[in-house]
């Protein structure tokens, strides 16, 4: 159990993968249990690239945070899927650009809210804030986000490796859709995807494993990338558009990126 700081507790199943907790043991992280070291280690020995990409994924969120405040002016940011903290989190590549940043993070598991709360912390002239809310909460998002940013001027909504988790039944592209109808003109949407057309077999097979172990909320769907496209259907896709992690604005010294990960993300800007 997890009491929540304004009161009341919360039940963390640890019996059961959670997304954030995988996430957490592919990136050598301790806050997991054996059910997320479980799922981690088998569906990382059916795709070895798994590891890789989680890595090459954490680096283009910086990226693409950086591109973000350095060439579009942004400022604030909604991070819905943050996962437990590590190096680089959102608010702090921003933050070391523009220290008035302000940030919102959302994420539904109750051990990502007890880190969230003790290491996201923002600058004194910026701000960062945590929402405990699922994807598929869209309203609760963004009348939390409210009352740290300022909707009405653009914002980067950032979805990086969160919306596998949502099946196409529940339409993820919908859900998208709604979060930036809410934004400002000029806002971005920032995204990466696990790929269904990229290492196909293996992804499927790990995806299979993964997903035998995980929550029922927490099932995972890879997606091709004629599919992760389509979440940037009203914007502006920056170059090079929708791209291997690796790909997308590497900087002029970055080593070559491995081939193959298996991994789509792109960002593109709401007109």
């Amino acid at each position: 159990m997890y009491e929540r700081p304004g009161g009341g507790m919360v039940p963390i199943n640890s019996a059961v993968a959670h997304p954030a907790r995988v996430y957490n043991a592919w990136l050598g992280g301790k806050d997991n249990y054996p059910a997320d070291q479980e799922a981690a280690e088998l569906a990382a020995a059916a795709n070895p690239e798994i590891v890789p990409a989680v890595r090459a994924n954490r680096a283009f969120l910086g990226r693409a945070v950086r591109e973000l405040v350095r060439t579009a002016g942004i400022r604030q940011f909604l991070d819905i899927g943050t996962g437990i903290p590590t190096a680089d989190n959102t608010h702090e590549v921003a933050q070391r650009i523009d220290p008035g940043a302000r940030v919102v993070y959302v994420d539904n598991d109750p051990i990502v809210l007890a880190h969230g709360q003790a290491l996201l912390v923002s600058t004194e002239e910026g701000a960062t804030e945590y929402v405990e809310a699922d994807l598929h909460d869209v309203d609760r998002i963004l009348t939390s986000a409210r009352e740290t940013l300022d909707l009405s001027r653009p914002v980067g909504l950032m979805l990086v490796a969160i919306l596998q988790y949502i099946p196409d039944a529940d339409d993820p592209y919908a859900l998208t859709r709604r979060l930036l109808d809410a934004l400002a003109p000029g806002s971005h949407l920032v995204l990466s995807h696990p790929a269904s057309d990229i290492g196909a077999d293996e992804v499927a097979e790990s995806m299979r494993v993964y997903n035998e172990r995980a929550a029922e909320h927490a099932a995972a769907t890879p997606r091709s990338h004629a599919d992760v496209t389509r979440f940037f259907d009203g914007t502006t896709l920056l170059d090079p558009g929708v791209v291997q992690l690796p790909e997308w604005r590497p900087a002029p010294d970055d080593a070559p990126g491995p081939d193959g990960l298996p991994m789509w993300c792109g960002a593109g800007r709401k007109a």
